[in-house]
């Protein structure tokens, strides 16, 4: 391939992909730390509560629906879970925590944050088109990668010389935390 063709291929592919680019590593950052944090909700209510659960083997499926009807949350409850100590049950725009030994605990209502629940949808959608136009993407990744890779032919930062030991050590860093964080 001509340098001129793989500089512009590597330029015009970089241009049009950019703001998804953006867009993907922003909402992936976000993604990461869902956990500990909801990036793509706000709390609107926090309202305390105090509820005598049963004991941990008699929580399941019908008791959480019926908890939920208890504390008029009329939204069908996605998961509920006993974790730490605590039984917790999420919805689409609320999650009830309670302590398993004091009772005590917590609704929140939250909404939706403009912009930030739009692009972290991008990381969740299952959408036939989306995931087609979303290969597309992968592979021109892989195609901005490899052209970047090949511009430069002269002197001692070529792929040759230097590059290809980059690019191990890169590659050595999803297998590793693969390897030791699985």
């Amino acid at each position: 391939m001509k340098q001129a063709t793989i500089r512009n291929l590597h330029r015009d592919l970089g241009y049009f992909y950019l703001g998804l680019i953006i867009t993907f590593a922003f909402s992936g950052i976000l993604m990461n730390h869902r956990e500990n944090w909801h990036p793509d909700k706000y709390t609107i209510e926090a309202k305390a509560i105090e509820i005598l659960l049963p004991e941990e083997s008699q929580i399941n499926d019908a008791y959480a629906e019926n908890l939920a009807k208890e504390l008029n949350i009329n939204d069908k409850v996605k998961r509920h879970m006993v974790r730490k100590g605590k039984f917790k049950m999420q919805f689409e725009n609320t999650e009830v925590e309670i302590d398993l030994k004091s009772g005590k605990g917590e609704i929140i209502h939250f909404l939706k944050t403009p912009v930030i629940s739009q692009a972290m949808k991008l990381h969740k959608s299952t959408s036939n088109w989306w995931i087609y136009f979303s290969d597309i993407f992968g592979l021109s990744l892989i195609c901005i990668a490899v052209t970047g890779a090949m511009m430069v032919k002269h002197g001692k930062h070529t792929f040759k010389r230097r590059g290809w030991k980059l690019a191990i050590v890169g590659l050595l860093f999803p297998i590793l935390f693969l390897l030791f964080l699985s």
